[in-house]
């Protein structure tokens, strides 16, 4: 009875923290439609539910295999043991695996094609994305213990930093350089053409759902109740509350940086957020909201890559800090829980990096030279709403009945 009871409440406590990952997406929905130009908002919003879609039919036949060594192609009388936990388990992580595209998605927004980035959705989150969850979270290849045997500790990612949000990130970058910038961005004089955001509502709304799911994210991590942490929330909401008050300094009142600022410092946290004391969270975020800001003028006006939603500097250079900044804060002599080692967790984020690269760069590059990535000009200029879905997301005019 007691068995019963406990994996009932295991299957409630992870199934809601999958449910609440899952309005994440609608975060990242409304965070690129707020953040592109009217003529592709539609876009933003179908691209969203079409990747989770894709990516659902990829990690349930494929991806989970790969990370896992589970399939689901078995009796249903098999699939409901302890209460159909190892089911919820599978949406709970299907959700992070998801968070892929969906970042890719905001990187590459306002000239891609839709059918290639579908596809790229399905080989990343089928097979790129669990080749490397399941060597840092189910120590595939040996790698975790090769780690532990380097550097006297495992890889520590308890939420994703590097798993889920490096990886997004680098995976965006060679997508986003291979598409390159879009019309009119940047001037043959040198200059940078602005492409201001449509709407600073959607995209504070956007921020707001992603920044509220991310204690489902991060504090369902845990993935049964009796190893829930207290810890886990209090970290994540000073590495929010750092990552916004940071941007919001040296973004210096920008409202595009201060609602992406949250989201640096969750990004970070995600992966120390159960052993950091909650001032070294706050650091973690603090940092992480100022190096979003730096990276992504940088990335936009200096280096003149076109990442429309700073994907990159956001999910990418953020997501190693939070690897990184385990090791450190993490450490006893920071004020951590201990366990962890600076080593391990370097050598553990620039592999996520590594393979992130390689793969974004193998996959989108195929995909180029295959079938191509990128509208035409024509439709480019029209709005990916009307060249591809032939609609647009409001009415030129009303019309009286």
């Amino acid at each position: 009875m007691l068995d019963a009871s406990k994996s009932g409440a295991d299957v409630l406590f992870i199934l809601l923290g999958a449910i609440m990952v899952l309005a994440m997406h609608a975060g990242f929905a409304f965070l690129e439609l707020g953040t592109v130009r009217k003529k592709n908002q539609v876009n933003a919003l179908v691209k969203i539910l079409t990747d989770f879609s894709v990516s659902t039919i990829a990690y349930f036949f494929i991806g989970y295999s790969i990370a896992y060594g589970v399939d689901f192609l078995s009796g249903a009388e098999h699939l409901v043991q302890k209460n159909g936990y190892d089911l919820v388990k599978f949406f709970f992580l299907l959700t992070f695996a998801a968070a892929i595209p969906a970042i890719v998605s905001g990187g590459i927004a306002e000239r891609a094609r839709f059918n290639p980035q579908l596809a790229a959705t399905f080989i990343l989150v089928g097979f790129l994305y669990p080749f490397f969850e399941g060597m840092a979270w189910n120590n595939n290849y040996g790698f975790q213990d090769w780690i532990e045997a380097s550097f006297g500790a495992k890889f520590h990612d308890f939420a994703g930093s590097v798993v889920v949000h490096a990886m997004g990130g680098w995976i965006a970058l060679p997508a986003v350089i291979l598409l390159g910038a879009r019309s009119g961005r940047y001037r043959h004089d040198g200059g940078v053409a602005a492409h201001p955001p449509s709407s600073i509502p959607f995209l504070a709304l956007g921020a707001w759902i992603l920044t509220v799911g991310w204690f489902g994210f991060n504090v369902m991590s845990a993935q049964t109740l009796e190893a829930v942490s207290g810890l886990v929330a209090v970290n994540s909401l000073m590495a929010m509350v750092g990552g916004t008050l940071a941007a919001l300094l040296v973004g210096k009142n920008d409202p595009g940086f201060i609602h992406n600022g949250p989201l640096a410092g969750l990004v970070a946290v995600c992966a120390g957020s159960d052993l950091m004391h909650p001032l070294g969270a706050l650091i973690t975020g603090i940092i992480a909201g100022a190096l979003f800001v730096i990276m992504f003028t940088i990335t936009q006006n200096k280096w003149k890559i076109d990442d429309v939603l700073g994907v990159w500097p956001l999910h990418g250079l953020c997501g190693a800090w939070g690897g990184i900044a385990a090791g450190i804060f993490g450490l006893q002599s920071f004020g951590g829980l201990g366990g962890v080692s600076f080593g391990a967790q370097l050598v553990g984020t620039l592999t996520g990096i590594l393979i992130a690269l390689i793969g974004g760069a193998v996959v989108y590059g195929g995909l180029k030279l295959a079938i191509g990535l990128r509208l035409d000009a024509e439709e480019e200029f029209n709005g990916a709403d009307l060249s591809i879905h032939k609609i647009s997301a409001t009415a030129e005019r009303e019309t009286n009945w």
